[in-house]
């Protein structure tokens, strides 16, 4: 019982998570994955030393890419590697102002992006832009059920994520924007991919509180 409670709260976080936040489903992948699980998407691992298919915005580019363990300070309150990795990343620093690094993506129109999204923290933004218009933004503290702590090893603070666009809704662009220490995060996954059926979801969470609510009476 206490299993399927759990798996409640989630569908329903997850389905009211969707609804406020225009059309796009934010879903976090379990702890040890490091990359997408996604098919048929472009992934940029800066393991080469380079952002691979991204092209840069010379006007937004304060960003370093790292090969482990060359690190900035590695220490509580300095920048590391996202937690498990061990091969190049990325980091965007904020040395005096707030650090932005923006990346187009080879001119499509996508509606999925995931990442590696290390050390999660309150002041590490996510943004997407089409045509060069924002059309979404996420803090690290919008990634329910993870942490903006900022732990360097944790779980809870170091994991998968990936965003669904919905209904028609594309992007081009993707800005990474840190205004504490350091943004750092790794295994950029982008591409068109089939659209999550929320309706499926929202169904699911319907079927499961029908089934508690039997268990309950038995």
């Amino acid at each position: 019982m206490n299993k399927l409670k759990t798996f409640l709260a989630a569908a329903t976080l997850a389905f009211v998570a969707t609804t406020a936040s225009a059309a796009v489903v934010v879903t976090v992948e379990n702890s040890g994955q490091m990359t997408t699980t996604q098919t048929g998407v472009t992934t940029v691992d800066f393991n080469d030393g380079t952002i691979g298919t991204y092209i840069a915005d010379a006007v937004r580019d304060d960003y370093l890419i790292f090969n482990s363990p060359a690190v900035l300070p590695s220490s509580p309150g300095g920048s590391a590697s996202p937690a498990g990795i061990t091969d190049g990343y990325l980091s965007v620093p904020n040395p005096t102002a707030p650090g932005s690094a923006q990346f187009f993506l080879g001119g499509g129109n996508f509606n999925y992006f995931g990442l590696f999204w290390g050390s999660v923290d309150t002041y590490n933004t996510l943004s997407f832009f089409s045509g060069g218009t924002e059309i979404a933004s996420y803090t690290g503290s919008q990634l329910s059920p993870l942490l903006a702590t900022g732990n360097q090893q944790s779980d809870m603070s170091n994991r998968y994520v990936n965003f669904f666009f919905n209904g028609g809704s594309t992007f081009d662009t993707i800005r990474l924007t840190s205004s504490g220490i350091a943004f750092e995060t790794d295994n950029h996954s982008f591409g068109v991919v089939p659209e999550p059926s929320m309706i499926a979801l929202f169904g699911l969470g319907i079927f499961g509180l029908g089934f508690a609510a039997r268990k309950k009476r038995s």
